[in-house]
Formats: structure tokens, sequence, C-alpha cells
């Protein structure tokens, strides 16, 4: 498989007491927290290419632009769609929905960058 748009996944998650606003710290609602929304949204961008490039290759967030629409409550299924849109040299742009059955709760972008690991972890501060 090529890198090429169109590539798209659709991940699900059940919302469990972990995922929620008090327990990620984004707020004082039992109620799906927007920071777990986002890494859904960003683990389904991942999942979209993970076949399509190089093994000695990743893919590191640049930016995220995501509204979180509708409150979700523990139990409740989730499927977060990413769609890759663009690619521009190393730059990688994705959509992202999140529907809770057929109820948009959260919508926007993502732009990741393709990076070589071993030289992405060379240039990082070892601590």
């Amino acid at each position: 498989m090529a890198l090429q748009t169109g590539l798209q996944t659709t991940i699900t998650h059940t919302v469990a007491e972990a995922d929620t606003a008090i327990a990620v710290g984004s707020g004082s609602l039992p109620v799906l927290g927007t920071p777990r929304l986002v890494a859904w949204c960003e683990a389904a961008t991942v999942a979209a290419i993970s076949a399509a490039i190089d093994p000695t290759q990743t893919t590191v967030g640049t930016n995220v632009n995501i509204d979180h629409l509708a409150p979700t409550r523990v139990g409740g299924e989730i499927s977060a769609t990413a769609t890759l849109d663009a690619i521009d040299g190393r730059r990688l742009t994705f959509s992202v929905t999140a529907l809770e059955g057929d109820n948009p709760i959260g919508s926007g972008t993502i732009t990741r960058a393709l990076v070589d690991i071993e030289r992405f972890m060379a240039s990082t501060p070892s601590r």
C-alpha cells in the first residue's frame, strides 16, 4: 500500500470512567473528556497510514484543531474516523470526525509530520 490521500480508518471506543473529564483533569463532569477525544482522533490518524509507511518511519503530531460538539456519558460508544486529505512533503493533513451512533460529537483537522524514527530520536535530548 502506498501513502496516498484518501486513506481512512475508523476506530471505536466505549467511554469508561477513566475517559471522563474528571479522570483526565479537564473538567468536573463524568462525561467524555476532550483530551481523550483528541487522543482517539489522533490514534485514528496513526492507524489510517500505518500500513502505508516504512517500518523505519512514524508520524508525530504538529497541530490539532478539534471541536468537541456534544457530551457523551460513560458507556457511550464512540467511532473516530480519520481521512488523509493532503500530503505536502512530510506534512500530512487529516480530517477527523467522531460519532456516538449517528450523532456527531467531534470534528476537525490533525496535522502530523512523517519522520525517520532513528533520526528523530537522535535529535531528542536525553534526560
